[in-house]
């Protein structure tokens, strides 16, 4: 064999020899190569009696699997396309790959030729051993002592045994095809599974060149892709998911998945994650394992949430400050200042009845519990997922992947776009290299570009603030006299509020989804322009530029409300305008601003989750159902099953991407601004339980199998966590210091409580301060038509939410002492939560281990009996050679090797 380079170096692919790709003498293999030949053979003998159904996975022989398919329409107007198409055949061929092509008089749509790859045994191994796969070498002798007391209360949530578990536990060591009798292979068409051997393939069609070798260093599948030469490339469905396949050589893991996972009906049972590992690689299960272990974790803080949204709800009757508000003899007696300039007039205090009574179900002393609990369940989630994490690494053979990624996978638009080379000071290899210059002015140019894209956001925000501002007053003119005020069921709630934050809400969506689009291109773009070195820091880079921009996008109207909107208004004879403009800085809901803040929340939440769920699963169907329209009413003998997996949709590069953002970005609503609703874990258990289902619906019936990819974590996504659930704590401590009412009310009852009572009697008066009404400036006061017909000219006086000396006083409208005490109440408050909070989750995170004890011993004990067994392994093979030169050399007794001591038979060897 010899190693096939382009210019770049790095990785490369090894040419196979004929006498290789068909025997392994060296290995002990020629029994099985001729009985493969002699199957062969016969199999081809069948075909001729009897055409193989195309729903096989299986070339024309029935015997070699098809792990790949390349697909393409012969253009015969570019002799390009088919001269690379030529090239790269022959060298996939070259690199022992075994190659069928289905004719295009043989498609459906009689335009299509299917390209068909089989790897064969020598190949699996020979890229096996590059890559360092790990296999089975023995059973596992540990014992499973993770029986939990009581488990028979989890029975009806568990999957049948062989479903979870289908294979016994083994202990793994990397491959190595010079000691392949070292490890369990029982039976090589079944040893590697379909998702190793679709890797392997993938690894070399990404490293295959496509031109002569003296005409440059273009390789890789993934361009062939972007220049049409070849239309598609994926792995194999192994059956329909609908029917077992009718051929017992064919696992049907696929229609198994479908029944026991991705029915809506098993809602309530746990995943198969092994075999949703073994189908569709470790990157996609560990996905799945995060997002159930999320979803089992959200029960607790959602059971947490409604028993604080029930007190709420039971303590409704106990709400003095809202009976005071509904009081005809007070709220009905005390007279506000108008809400904006020149269109809105003066109103009574008991017209934000109802809007109070719902403020307590959502600001009360639960609210405060409940963001100190969140606070803590975060910590409790993170650390207990690192364990969990810490186990499926073992169990998928993960522990040592972090290191072969690095070293190993070497994206191959790394390795082309690199035109240097160094050596590794670790391997003494020659390998590709990005200069240092060149690296600093791409990551420049590529942070620059993202704070564009933030800064342009953020302005698209503020205009939709202006407007907002600039047509609220408009509205409230134009529709005065609007014949809808008159409709008895909808007339009272078409409103100017309503009508501004309708056509405000629906230019921001229209901005947002305009800037998605955009964006998401931009940053694919800049990641390539980065040229990361590895798949993992690649997806890292794109995981982190995505992210800031949709944290912007999607929180930020949440961030307004909580601690920017009524925050700056000022007072009726100085209002605050925005930016000097004619613009007034706009006011809180009457009924405070943290309901609104939750009314937000609901909308943003719960809108984005069922669309996003609706989009998930019809959007897909539907376009599945369009492109196989004509293919539908062909018999199974017609419509072949690289066809049938050819019309699903790709799952594409950043497929799972969007999966974890969707997610991530719910748990920001549950974590960031919980204090303001705490039914948001509830609605986020509900949306969960769907999206798991509806994830793999989508992923089992109407996607193609994506090539299986490892990952040892969720990646940069678990540093993002990390990052949102400290942050979490300082947005909740602000959001109930200064966007509830719950630090005025505390101080008032302690401090301010005329009677030296403990109880909130006067609270409403107290917290509203008075303005003459005479000094309210001609631009801010209302038009005469604007005042309700209880205003008359003996109302001198009107009052508003502010802490600030009656006019009359020496200090007149300027701040009093009250106002004072309460900021440092809440100042005071939101240090001594943080630190509390701080303290118990680096306390909690200190006290968990973050890999079980007895991971941490089976990872051990497998490497001890890696070493011990090869060492063996290793004296076995010395002995064998050693008896065959005796015999050959000489007739005297062989020396007994067995009788020494290792470290005794060691020396002999050296």
């Amino acid at each position: 064999m010899r190693r096939i380079t382009g210019k770049g170096g790095g990785d490369s692919l090894i040419e196979m020899s004929p006498s290789e790709s068909l025997s392994d003498g060296v290995n002990g293999y020629d029994q099985h190569a001729s009985s493969s030949a002699a199957s062969l053979q016969q199999g081809e003998s069948e075909v001729d009696k009897q055409k193989l159904s195309k729903d096989s996975v299986f070339f024309r022989d029935g015997v070699r699997r098809i792990d790949f398919v390349l697909s393409y329409v012969d253009d015969k107007d570019c002799d390009k396309k088919q001269e690379r198409r030529r090239i790269y055949e022959a060298n996939l061929e070259k690199a022992g790959l075994e190659l069928e092509t289905e004719d295009k008089s043989e498609s459906e749509d009689g335009k299509t030729y299917f390209v068909k790859i089989h790897a064969p045994w020598e190949v699996l191994t020979t890229y096996a051993d590059v890559l360092k796969i790990k296999v089975p070498f023995k059973v596992s002798d540990m014992p499973d002592d993770r029986e939990m007391p009581m488990n028979w209360l989890s029975t009806p949530f568990r999957l049948p045994k062989h479903i979870m578990h289908p294979e016994p536990d083994f202990f793994t060591a990397p491959f190595s095809k010079s000691k392949s009798d070292f490890f369990l292979i029982e039976n090589q068409d079944t040893f590697f599974p379909p998702s190793t051997r679709n890797r392997i393939v993938y690894y070399i069609l990404a490293r295959c060149l496509y031109v002569n070798e003296d005409c440059g260093d273009k390789k890789g599948i993934k361009r062939l892709l972007n220049n049409g030469s070849y239309t598609a490339a994926f792995p194999l469905h192994d059956s329909r998911y609908w029917i077992k396949s009718k051929y017992d050589n064919c696992e049907s893991e696929r229609h198994d998945l479908y029944n026991h996972w991705a029915q809506f009906l098993c809602f309530f049972k746990e995943q198969p994650i092994n075999r949703i590992r073994n189908y569709y690689g470790e990157k996609i299960g560990i996905y799945f394992a995060w997002l159930g272990f999320y979803t089992e974790m959200l029960l607790f803080a959602a059971v947490v949430g409604t028993i604080c949204f029930l007190y709420g709800f039971l303590t409704f009757d106990e709400n003095q400050w809202s009976k005071e508000i509904c009081s005809d003899e007070i709220g009905g007696k005390i007279v506000m200042c108008p809400l904006c300039d020149k269109k809105c007039g003066f109103w009574k205090l008991n017209t934000t009845c109802n809007s109070s009574w719902q403020s307590h179900l959502f600001d009360n002393v639960a609210t405060v519990f409940f963001a100190i609990f969140m606070g803590i369940w975060v910590t409790l989630f993170l650390e207990f997922w690192k364990r969990r994490q810490a186990r499926l690494e073992y169990e998928w053979d993960l522990v040592d992947f972090e290191e072969e990624q690095q070293q190993l996978q070497l994206r191959p638009e790394y390795e082309a776009k690199c035109t240097k080379s160094k050596q590794n000071p670790i391997t003494k290899e020659m390998e590709p290299y990005l200069p240092v210059t060149s690296k600093c002015a791409r990551s420049c140019l590529s942070g620059a570009t993202v704070l564009l894209w933030i800064s342009l956001i953020i302005a698209c925000i503020i205009g939709v603030i202006a407007y907002r501002l600039a047509v609220y007053a408009a509205f409230a003119s134009i529709m005065k006299d609007s014949p809808t005020n008159h409709l008895e069921v909808v007339g009272p709630y078409i409103t100017p509020q309503l009508a501004t934050s309708v056509t405000a809400s629906c230019i921001n969506f229209v901005i947002i989804m305009i800037l998605n689009l955009m964006y998401e291109k931009v940053a694919v773009w800049i990641t390539d322009m980065e040229i990361p070195k590895t798949h993992l820091e690649y997806e890292n880079k794109l995981t982190m530029k995505m992210f800031l921009f949709q944290f912007v996008n999607y929180y930020s109207s949440c961030f307004y409300v909580a601690f920017f909107k009524g925050k700056f208004v000022g007072y009726p004879g100085k209002y605050a305008y925005m930016f000097g403009s004619s613009l007034r800085n706009e006011e809180c809901d009457p009924g405070g601003c943290l309901i609104e803040l939750t009314t937000q929340l609901v909308i943003v939440m719960t809108g984005k989750q069922v669309w996003g769920n609706i989009q998930e699963a019809l959007l897909p169907w539907v376009m599945n159902w369009w492109g196989s329209r004509k293919a539908r009413s062909h018999p199974e003998s017609l419509y072949s099953r690289w066809e049938q997996d050819h019309d699903l949709q790709s799952f594409g590069q950043l497929g799972l991407f969007y999966e974890y953002l969707e997610m991530v970005i719910q748990f920001g609503f549950i974590t960031l601004f919980v204090a303001s609703f705490p039914l948001a874990p509830l609605l986020a258990l509900f949306n969960n339980i769907i999206e798991i289902r509806v994830d793999a619906w989508k992923l089992t019936t109407q996607f193609r199998r994506p090539v299986a990819a490892k990952a040892h974590s969720i990646g940069a996504w678990e540093e993002i966590l990390n990052g949102m659930a400290v942050l979490s704590v300082v947005t909740n401590a602000f959001i109930v210091a200064f966007t509830s009412d719950m630090m005025p009310r505390l101080v008032y009852m302690y401090a301010y409580q005329p009677r030296g009572e403990m109880n909130m009697k006067g609270y409403i008066n107290n917290s509203l301060s008075v303005f003459n009404i005479s000094e309210i400036p001609y631009r801010s006061m209302p038009d005469e038509e604007e005042n309700p017909v209880w205003f008359n000219s003996s109302i001198t006086t009107c009052r508003y939410r502010d802490y600030r000396y009656p006019p009359g006083h020496e200090k007149e409208y300027s701040h009093t002492m009250q106002f004072w005490h309460i900021l440092a109440a809440k100042l005071a408050f939101i240090i001594i939560m943080e630190h509390v909070v701080f303290l118990v989750k680096y306390f909690v995170a200190w006290l968990i281990p973050d890999v079980p004890s007895d991971v941490k011993a089976r990872v051990k004990r497998e490497r001890f009996l890696v070493q011990e067994y090869l060492h063996n392994y290793e004296v076995e093979k010395l002995k064998m050679q050693l008896s065959e030169q005796s015999n050959q050399e000489c007739t005297c007794t062989p020396m007994i090797y067995p009788d020494l001591p290792k470290h005794e038979l060691l020396s002999e060897v050296l």
